[in-house]
C-alpha cells in the first residue's frame, strides 16, 4: 500500500484501543492518543494516515443511527451518557459513526483502506437487557441477524454512498479463552455473520481469531497468560487487548491486505 495514503478505522472499543480502568497505570481516557489501537500502529508500520472513528460501546445498530440503543458509547443501554459525551474520541465528529464516514471518504480522495470490526456489544446488550442473558438461542440468532443486516447496510452505504472501491477489511474478533469450546463458538458466530453480511461487498477477512490462537497455544490456549488482553491491579485479565494482542490485530490486518 502506497505510504501517505488514507486509512479509515471503524468500529468499537477494540478498535478504539479502550483499556479498563483498573488496568495499571490507569488509562488517561482525556488524551484518546495514548489509548493506542491497532490502526494507529498499522499506520506507523505502513506509514498511512489513520482517521480512528470508532467508540467504545458502539454496537452495529448504533454504528447507523446515534440515537438508538448502544453499549455505552453515544449511551448506556438507551440512558443518558456515554463515552462519547465524556472523553475525546480519536477524531471529532457529530451524529453517527457511518455518516462521518461518508463525510470522510467523500472528502479524501486518497483512502485506500478501509475496516471495520463490530458487533460484540450487541451480544453485550442482549446479555444485559434480557433475563436469562441472552441465553436462549432464538435470542442469540436474533442478534446475530441483526449484526449481518447492519454490516451489510454499513458496507453497502460505504460503497454506494460514499462511493468507495477500495479495499475493504473486516478485522474478526479473538476469543477470550480458547481452551473453552463455548467462548471460541460465541467468537466464531459472531466473526460469521460479519463475514457472510460482508462478503458480497469485496471484502478481505482479517483472521484476529487465528492470529490470537496461535499465539495462546504455549500457554494453553489462555490469552490472558500470553499478555494478550489488558493486565488488571486487582489481578487476572479484562476481556479488551492489551498492546501484545492490538500488534496481532494489526498484523492480521496487514496479512490480509499483503496481496492486494
Amino acid at each position: 500500500m502506497r505510504p501517505g495514503s488514507d486509512y479509515l478505522a471503524l468500529g468499537d472499543s477494540v478498535t478504539f484501543g479502550y483499556e479498563e480502568s483498573s488496568v495499571v497505570p490507569p488509562p488517561n481516557y482525556s488524551d484518546a492518543s495514548s489509548l493506542v489501537g491497532y490502526p494507529a500502529m498499522l499506520g506507523s508500520e505502513l506509514r498511512l494516515n489513520v482517521a480512528n472513528a470508532s467508540c467504545p460501546g458502539e454496537t452495529s445498530a448504533s454504528l447507523i443511527d446515534a440515537t438508538v440503543i448502544s453499549n455505552g458509547c453515544e449511551n448506556t443501554l438507551g440512558q443518558p451518557g456515554g463515552y462519547r459525551t465524556a472523553f475525546p474520541l480519536h477524531v471529532n465528529y457529530t451524529g453517527s459513526q457511518l455518516a462521518f464516514a461518508v463525510s470522510y471518504l467523500r472528502s479524501h480522495p486518497r483512502t485506500r483502506l478501509v475496516s471495520l470490526m463490530i458487533g460484540a456489544n450487541d451480544a453485550f446488550v442482549c446479555q444485559e437487557t434480557t433475563a436469562d442473558q441472552c441465553a436462549g438461542a432464538g435470542e442469540l440468532q436474533g442478534v446475530l441477524t441483526s449484526i449481518g443486516n447492519n454490516v451489510a447496510a454499513i458496507l453497502s452505504t460505504i460503497r454506494h454512498s460514499a462511493h468507495y472501491q477500495g479495499q475493504i477489511v473486516i478485522v474478526n474478533y479473538y476469543s477470550l479463552d480458547y481452551a473453552s469450546a463455548a467462548d471460541n463458538a460465541q467468537s466464531e458466530a459472531l466473526n460469521t455473520a460479519m463475514d457472510t453480511a460482508a462478503k458480497p461487498f469485496g471484502v478481505e477477512i482479517a483472521d484476529g481469531f487465528g492470529e490470537w490462537q496461535a499465539a495462546s497455544v504455549h500457554s494453553a490456549g489462555n490469552p490472558c497468560t500470553a499478555g494478550l488482553l489488558t493486565q488488571l491491579s486487582g489481578g487476572g485479565c479484562g476481556i479488551h487487548p492489551s498492546l501484545a494482542g492490538q500488534a496481532l490485530l494489526a498484523q492480521s490486518v496487514e496479512e490480509a491486505i499483503a496481496f492486494k
